[in-house]
This record gives C-alpha cells, structure tokens and sequence, in this order.
C-alpha cells in the first residue's frame, strides 16, 4: 500500500537540511531502485522552485511499504529526522486516484 509520509521543518533548518541531504537522497534512491517511490520532494518557504536562504517548511514522500508501521519505520530512520531537520513527522495511507 502507498503512504504519504508529511514532514514540517524546525525553524531555520537549512543548514542541517544540507548537510543531511545526502544521506537523505540515498535512502530515497533505495525506494525508487526498488519501484517503491511514487513522488518526493521538499516545500520551498517562499513561491520559488529556488528558495535560495528562505529555505523548506517541510517534506512530502509517497512510497509504498508493506504496512503503516514500515512506513513509520523508515520515516523515523530519515537522517532529516536524525539531524533534527524535521519538527513533526505524520505517515498516513495513501490511495492514488491520479493521475491513473
């Protein structure tokens, strides 16, 4: 089943969000190698796909796991997590409709 893992930044996370961001593409390249990623990517503080210094807000992955608790599994392992990047983390079913 597909979850919809919801991630709200601390306040001037930035840096901790850069020196993270590695670690964090690789475990998210694990889950598209396997199939298992339908999308992810961070919210832009400001209208911008470049928010340069004002940085993200947050973070949204849909991926497929087995159950809600693998999927928390995962998203409690996220260096995001680790690094303190991520204030709050909510992992909710998803089911995708669109595009089919």
């Amino acid at each position: 089943m597909l979850y919809a893992i919801v991630c709200e930044d601390t306040a001037d996370s930035l840096e901790k969000r850069l020196s993270a961001r590695p670690a964090h593409i690789s475990r998210l390249q694990e889950l598209q190698n396997a199939g298992r990623l339908l999308l992810a990517g961070p919210h832009p503080a400001v209208d911008s796909d470049n928010p340069d210094l004002a940085g993200f807000t947050g973070s949204l992955i849909i991926a497929e796991f087995d159950s809600l608790q693998d999927a928390q599994q995962w998203a409690n392992a996220d260096p995001y997590r680790e690094a303190e990047v991520y204030a709050r983390v909510s992992v909710k079913p998803f089911k995708k409709i669109f595009p089919q």
